[in-house]
């Protein structure tokens, strides 16, 4: 792609809302996945990974799934990546954020807090940071309990 045209889809998307420009240039996955196993899963893998540095891994909760956004701060080697890519696909699709998960994103990137995130913008933050699987699972127990019942996306 030229660099004309990167330019153009950039301000297009942008414009869009669909564009989320990152504060730092780490490299960054982000995908939706369907249910809580999946995405423990995938957070498992994430926390356990050797060739991992601690990266910070945002879990968000929506009545349609799950949305997990993964920035790796440290280079890994190009195979390495490759089987990063793969897990992330196995278990999501690569997501394109909504104008309200982009500035939800933007916000946690800036060093707001997750309280006052959740607070401001009305969204389930369950993990911000290290990957922890534990506040997924004490979430997840939580709202079934409240519920009565276990939604599909709790699933």
């Amino acid at each position: 792609m030229t660099k004309k045209n990167s330019n153009f889809l950039q301000k297009f998307t942008s414009l869009l809302g669909y564009d989320r420009t990152c504060l730092s240039k780490d490299k960054q996955y982000l995908y939706h996945l369907e249910n809580a196993s999946l995405t423990l899963c995938l957070v498992n893998y994430l926390a356990t990974c050797s060739y991992l540095s601690p990266n910070i891994v945002t879990v968000i909760s929506q009545i349609d799934g799950w949305i997990i956004n993964m920035q790796m701060k440290s280079t890994i080697e190009p195979q390495q990546e490759k089987n990063i890519q793969a897990v992330f696909n196995e278990l999501g699709v690569a997501y394109t954020p909504s104008k309200l998960i982009n500035s939800v994103l933007m916000k946690l990137e800036s060093g707001a807090t997750i309280t006052e995130v959740m607070r401001h913008y009305d969204v389930s933050i369950v993990s911000h940071g290290v990957p922890e699987c534990d506040k997924i699972e004490v979430f997840r127990t939580d709202v079934i309990k409240g519920l009565g019942y276990c939604p599909q996306y709790l699933a």
